[in-house]
C-alpha cells in the first residue's frame, strides 16, 4: 500500500462543526397557562440560511423570542427544554446580554423608532458596542442599502421597502453572528421582496451571518435557504433540505401553490389534517 494510500485510510473522520445555535425539546409558556410551543427543536448551522415556515399561529415568532429572550417581555417563558448559542445555554438570559453574545433579531413589522432619523436608528443598533468602529459600519450598512443614505428624515416617513432595510441594517450594527429575521417580506410588493431576499443571501455570503429565517412566503425563503422545518401547531412536523422541501408534495400543495387551481380549499379543516401526512 502506499504512504498517500495509506495516510488516506487510516487518517480519522473529522467531525463536522457543532452548530452554532441548537434549540432542544422546548416548550414555552405564556402567562403561565397557554402552552405555544410543545417539544420544538432545531438547529441551525454555522454561516447557514435556515427557514422556519408555517401558517400564522403555528409558533413562529414566538420560537424566535425564545432564542432572543424577548419571550420576557411578553409573560412568556420557556418552561422546559434549552436553547444553546455556540454550546453555551441561552434560555433565561435577558435581552440585552443575548444581543451582547452575538444574536439580533429583526421583529415582524420593523419596529423602528418612528420619530427618529435613519442614522439615529442605526447608531441605536450599535449600542452594545464600545469600539471606535462605528461609523465605518454605518458606510458599511449604507454601502449594502444606499438608498438610506439618502434618507435624512424621520424613519416614520420611509416606505415599507426603506424600512425594512433600515431595519436589517440596524441589525448589522450590532455586529451579529446570528441574525432572526421574522417576516422580511410583510407588507412589501414582489418587485421589494426579491430585492431583499437578494440582499439577505448577499449578506450570508459577503459577511458570513447565520441567518435564521421566518417567513410566509415559502417559495422565497426555500431560494435563499440551505435548510427548513415546516412549524404545525407548535412544533415541527417536517424538515430537510431546502431543495427536499421545495419538491415534496404536501409542502407543495399547502405552502408552495403548487397545484394551481385546483389547490384544495382550507375550509374543511379535518380533511386538511388527513391530507397533511405529518399530522
Amino acid at each position: 500500500m502506499s504512504a498517500a494510500l495509506e495516510t488516506a485510510v487510516t487518517a480519522p473522520a473529522v467531525a463536522p462543526a457543532p452548530p452554532l445555535l441548537e434549540v432542544n425539546n422546548i416548550e414555552v409558556v405564556y402567562n403561565d397557562v397557554i402552552l405555544v410551543l410543545r417539544g420544538l427543536s432545531l438547529a441551525v448551522p454555522q454561516g447557514r440560511i435556515v427557514a422556519l415556515l408555517g401558517a400564522n399561529g403555528a409558533g413562529k415568532s414566538t420560537t424566535l423570542k425564545a432564542i432572543s429572550g424577548l419571550l420576557k417581555t411578553e409573560e412568556g417563558e420557556v418552561t422546559r427544554g434549552e436553547v444553546r448559542f455556540g454550546g453555551e445555554r441561552i434560555d433565561g438570559t435577558d435581552p440585552h446580554l443575548i444581543v451582547r453574545k452575538g444574536i439580533f433579531q429583526v421583529m415582524e413589522g420593523r419596529r423602528l423608532i418612528a420619530d427618529m432619523t435613519c442614522l439615529e436608528n442605526l447608531r441605536l443598533g450599535a449600542f452594545t458596542r464600545s469600539d471606535n468602529e462605528v461609523k465605518r459600519d454605518i458606510d458599511m450598512v449604507y454601502s449594502y442599502f444606499p438608498r438610506l443614505k439618502e434618507r435624512t428624515g424621520l424613519a416614520g416617513y420611509l416606505s415599507g421597502g426603506e424600512q425594512q432595510m433600515l431595519a436589517i441594517g440596524r441589525a448589522l450594527m450590532a455586529r451579529p453572528k446570528l441574525i432572526l429575521m421574522d417576516e422580511p417580506s410583510m407588507g412589501l410588493s414582489p418587485l421589494l421582496v426579491k430585492e431583499v431576499f437578494s440582499i439577505i443571501r448577499k449578506l450570508n455570503e459577503e459577511l458570513g451571518i447565520t441567518i435564521l429565517l421566518v417567513e410566509q412566503n415559502a417559495r422565497m425563503a426555500l431560494s435563499v435557504a440551505s435548510y427548513g422545518y415546516v412549524m404545525e401547531q407548535g412544533k415541527v412536523v417536517l424538515d430537510g433540505t431546502a431543495e427536499a422541501l421545495a419538491t415534496n408534495e404536501d409542502v407543495k400543495e399547502f405552502y408552495l401553490g403548487g397545484h394551481g387551481a385546483e389547490r384544495k380549499s382550507f375550509k374543511n379543516l379535518k380533511s386538511y389534517k388527513r391530507r397533511k401526512r405529518w399530522l
